[in-house]
């Protein structure tokens, strides 16, 4: 990689290291990449070969042994620096979604706009139902939903808050083969009408093909 790509990079993760204990055996051992600005990259790779790992360090829920990551300009973790996740603006979408049961769909995706104006607040949860093709379900509960349906909830959730980086964690896993075909693609579409910065992660070539515009590979640390 160039000197101009380095300057341009939006996400540059470089040497990252990690295991999960002092004596455990590492799950990362010098991984880099990087990605442009709006750019969809995904992650290949086997289970266990530490993807998930990858996504919770650049989100800060841990810390690297070694490395480096900058965001935007930004370094967020490196030699001294450590900058907590809620200072990231770092969407998750995590594998099993993690929506509130006892909150509706509008209730949900309002979850992390607590810091902005009510009236902001109802505008920004209105588009997201808008972009995710749902306005007529937002007083639903995610028990009333079908799979799809709270998958595009829980990505609008993590789109509201507008982050500057939305990662994926294996989001069609839980969804059966009849549906992962027509989700894929409204993902894809989704992302692209947010305009998103995204890493998506998935042991499925297949999903990534269907949604990234570039795929790299990770292996399990022998």
């Amino acid at each position: 990689m160039t000197a101009m790509d380095l300057e341009k990079a939006f996400l540059r993760v470089e040497g990252l290291s990690f295991r999960y204990g002092g004596s455990a055996p590492p799950v990362l051992r010098d991984f880099s990449l990087t990605m442009g600005e709006g750019e969809v990259v995904g992650v290949a790779g086997a289970s266990g070969c530490g993807k998930t790992t990858l996504l919770r360090l650049i989100a800060g829920l841990e810390r690297p042994l070694r490395g480096i990551i900058e965001i935007d300009g930004l370094t967020v973790a490196g030699p001294g620096r450590f900058v907590p996740p809620e200072n990231r603006r770092v969407g998750m979408l995590f594998q099993d979604y993690g929506l509130f049961p006892h909150m509706t769909v509008s209730a949900n995706i309002a979850f992390g706009l607590h810091r902005i104006a009510r009236s902001e607040r109802r505008r920004c949860v209105a588009e997201m139902l808008e972009l995710i093709r749902m306005p007529e379900l937002a007083r639903r509960y995610p028990y009333e939903l079908s799979g799809g349906q709270q998958q595009r909830v829980a990505l609008a959730r993590a789109l509201a808050p507008r982050p500057k980086l939305l990662l994926l964690d294996e989001p069609f896993s839980t969804l059966d083969a009849g549906l992962r075909a027509s989700i894929r693609g409204e993902v894809r579409d989704i992302i692209s009408a947010s305009a998103a910065t995204c890493l998506l992660v998935s042991h499925d070539k297949a999903d990534l093909e269907a949604v990234c515009g570039r795929i790299l590979s990770v292996t399990a640390v022998s």
